[in-house]
């Protein structure tokens, strides 16, 4: 298993949003989905990135160790999309697990539930799962897929007990619907194992990805999410 190769885009070594304490984050390359608003348009091409056997990845973690471990932190494995990678990662989560070294992935969990990524899972002991959006209708056209898997990914997870944080990017006029948030929250309580929700207000920095790519940034003319965004969508989730 150790011989296996991941594609990787890049590496933050002292992460402080993805999990709890400090992380050592990974970045996958390659992605299935299309999100109009994704500021990294760069980790969509499957062969693109740089090859990585599970033994580089797990030696250059434990470089940082002595620092993630002191603070409650860990690995966390986002993108891209992780899960296309998951052999690979269910052997770097192995002997991460062995060192005794926390795993977390950041996914939109929108891929089938095989054997093989219940391996992964079991492997993983946090999601931070984007809900991209509740409504299905918005959810296709914003991100090229149905919700459906996705959802159903998180109430697999909630049925194993696997503790989730939902992630909601905040797209003003589009994500932002209020009868979609009072679906939205009525979706957040039912799931008893999410302990967190991060609202992430949408922005536009990796606009400049897209057009040195030659590519026409799709969300040209959507504002920027503020503040006050964000405090009527808490308001909505918490009542």
């Amino acid at each position: 298993m150790e011989n296996l190769v991941g594609r990787i885009h890049s590496f933050e070594t002292l992460g402080a949003v993805d999990g709890p304490g400090i992380r050592f984050i990974i970045f996958m390359q390659g992605c299935s989905l299309r999100c109009k608003f994704c500021h990294n348009r760069d980790t969509w091409d499957c062969k693109g990135g740089k090859e990585y056997s599970v033994d580089e990845i797990f030696n250059r973690v434990l470089r940082y160790k002595n620092y993630f471990v002191a603070s409650g932190g860990g690995v966390t494995v986002s993108g891209g999309e992780p899960l296309l990678q998951s052999d690979f990662l269910i052997a770097l989560f192995t002997k991460l697990k062995e060192a005794g070294i926390s795993t977390a992935l950041d996914t939109s969990g929108m891929l089938d539930i095989t054997d093989n990524i219940k391996k992964l899972i079991d492997l993983t002991d946090l999601f931070l799962v984007d809900i991209k959006c509740i409504n299905d209708e918005i959810c296709k056209d914003l991100v090229g897929h149905s919700n459906k898997k996705e959802l159903e990914f998180i109430k697999y997870l909630n049925s194993i007990g696997k503790e989730i944080w939902i992630r909601q990017v905040i797209v003003p006029g589009i994500t932002d619907k209020e009868a979609d948030l009072y679906k939205l929250r009525d979706f957040i309580n039912s799931i008893e194992h999410i302990t967190k929700v991060d609202l992430l207000p949408y922005h536009d920095l990796g606009k400049y990805k897209w057009i040195n790519m030659g590519e026409v940034y799709p969300l040209e003319n959507i504002r920027t999410a503020d503040s006050k965004d964000i405090d009527r969508v808490k308001k909505i989730l918490e009542s």
